[in-house]
């Protein structure tokens, strides 16, 4: 059984979770930061749709910065813009960088679909993601498998966070560009996991001669 939290979950979280535990662990458990290159391209982007506003242009209207929240799914957040469609919500998130292959950006504006729907009653079948560093946008349709996929990091983000539980490095090549290698230390924690490993089955060889 998942434990209860309190507090609502960013929906940032979600994408975090969904590229690595252990980083969203580090900022949403332990509230580290820091910032790299990535992150600081990030911040510029955002910095264009983090003020609220809202204007129509050819009969859709544009909110900008608009909170967004699901009770149900115990989420909180913002949406970089949400275009509303006569009645119906069109969610669109904002990237730094160029268009690429990804499922965790893809998530979280899933995520956001969910709560619209949640708030205004209507489905949201779509939404878009935009790439400011290729000005690139791709539609996205939300599928039976994307919003199950946001159900259940929902569900391991908020049990992370009440157990206050954060994983262990993973080591890998998603470390090299990440803001919270410093913070993280994926290469001394795993030289020490592994070195541990090694104790251990040093003691068992040499206790069984």
């Amino acid at each position: 059984m998942i434990p209860e939290t309190p507090d609502p979950i960013m929906l940032s979280a979600l994408e975090h979770y969904s590229y690595c535990p252990r980083q969203c662990a580090l900022i949403h458990v332990e509230q580290a930061w820091d910032e790299n290159i990535y992150t600081m391209r990030g911040r510029d982007v955002h910095e264009n749709v983090d003020v609220a506003s809202s204007h129509e242009l050819s009969g859709i209207r544009f909110e900008r910065a608009l909170p967004i929240w699901s009770e149900r799914l115990n989420l909180v957040g913002k949406a970089d813009m949400v275009e509303f469609h006569g009645q119906v919500p069109y969610p669109v998130e904002y990237k730094s960088g160029r268009h690429r292959k990804g499922r965790h950006e893809t998530l979280q504006l899933c995520a956001q679909a969910l709560c619209l729907e949640e708030m205004f009653g209507v489905p949201v079948p779509k939404g878009a993601l935009y790439w400011h560093g290729s000005r690139e946008r791709r539609e996205i349709a939300f599928t039976e498998a994307m919003r199950t996929q946001v159900v259940e990091v929902a569900a391991a983000v908020r049990e992370m966070v009440a157990k206050r539980h954060t994983p262990p490095p993973v080591n890998d090549k998603r470390c090299k560009d990440c803001s919270l290698r410093e913070s993280c230390l994926p290469t001394v924690v795993a030289e020490k996991a592994r070195s541990v490993r090694a104790a251990r089955c040093l003691f068992v060889v040499e206790g069984g001669r």
